[in-house]
């Protein structure tokens, strides 16, 4: 029964904090927010209707309608009839685990990481939290797009790379000359520490004015190195343009294909061959993303 959980969320209202607290420590990770809290995560559902239950001073009201009850008529309605409540996505990963328990959720990386957000939860709630198991993904790779990789010499895991960095080191490996002044900026920084220290042994004060020359003189070759990888893309136009085309097609919105692309344009071009090949090549336990060359 869920029931006793979505009582304690009506009255204790502790699901934000906890996820709030958790996201925070994921998006430290490196991981971004996947769902957004509220202070109770339940809807009250009737005929034609499942709208959110919120407190308004010492009442509960439901968004959009006329219902409205005390504390005690809300729980004696819980009491009377749970199916009229309904988790939201907050709660609905310990409501899943409540009914049908699991030993492992198997899921991509966006659904891994909305799991993590509810592992607090899981805890407070005293609801077991299952293993979770990251699957691999596909990256799909048709004729056209492989000639057009093999075309710019490149290699399908090089298209890993973000967009921007991929371009520069591109130019950067196809350009007429070095583009970068790593060695002059090393040259400058010892040349002004070598300034610094003359300075310090005449006036210990010009100390903040050197290092304040050094940043400014590196800050000028870090805006000229950008210059020079700017002159070098508008050189290398077409293959920069090809580069930014193929990120896209692999990766559109900066995302897997499985999260953006229909399946159906890829059954009619190849038909049920296309999940023979998936079949062949995927195996959900092994985690990472598998390159599928047609």
């Amino acid at each position: 029964k869920f029931e006793p959980y979505m009582r304690r969320e009506l009255l204790e209202q502790a699901s934000r904090q906890l996820v709030e607290t958790t996201a925070t420590a994921l998006e430290a990770a490196g991981f971004s927010g996947q769902a957004h809290a509220r202070n109770i995560n339940l809807f009250y559902m009737r005929e034609n209707l499942r709208e959110r239950i919120v407190e308004e001073g010492g009442r509960y009201t439901v968004l959009h309608t006329d219902f409205s009850f005390t504390k005690d008529e809300l729980l004696e309605e819980l009491a009377q009839h749970p199916d009229r409540f309904s988790p939201n996505v907050i709660l609905r990963p310990l409501y899943q685990e409540c009914i049908l328990p699991n030993l492992a959720y198997v899921g991509g990386g966006g659904e891994i990481a909305y799991w993590l957000e509810r592992k607090s939860q899981f805890a407070y709630f005293g609801l077991n939290f299952p293993m979770l198991v990251r699957r691999n993904s596909a990256l799909w790779i048709d004729k056209n797009t492989g000639k057009r990789i093999d075309k710019l010499g490149l290699r399908a895991e090089d298209l890993l790379e973000d967009t921007e960095g991929l371009i520069r080191r591109y130019v950067q490996a196809h350009a007429g000359a070095e583009l970068s002044l790593a060695e002059e900026k090393k040259t400058l920084e010892e040349t002004f520490r070598s300034i610094g220290l003359k300075a310090t042994n005449i006036d210990p004060t010009l100390e903040k004015t050197v290092l304040a020359e050094t940043a400014k003189q590196l800050k000028s070759l870090e805006q000229l190195e950008e210059r020079l990888l700017r002159a070098e893309k508008q050189r290398h136009e077409v293959a920069v343009n090809q580069l930014r085309a193929l990120r896209d097609k692999l990766f559109p919105g900066n995302g897997l294909q499985e999260r953006h692309d229909n399946l159906l344009p890829y059954f009619l071009t190849y038909g049920w061959d296309f999940f023979h090949v998936l079949k062949e090549h995927l195996h959900p336990l092994e985690p990472g993303l598998v390159v599928i060359s047609e």
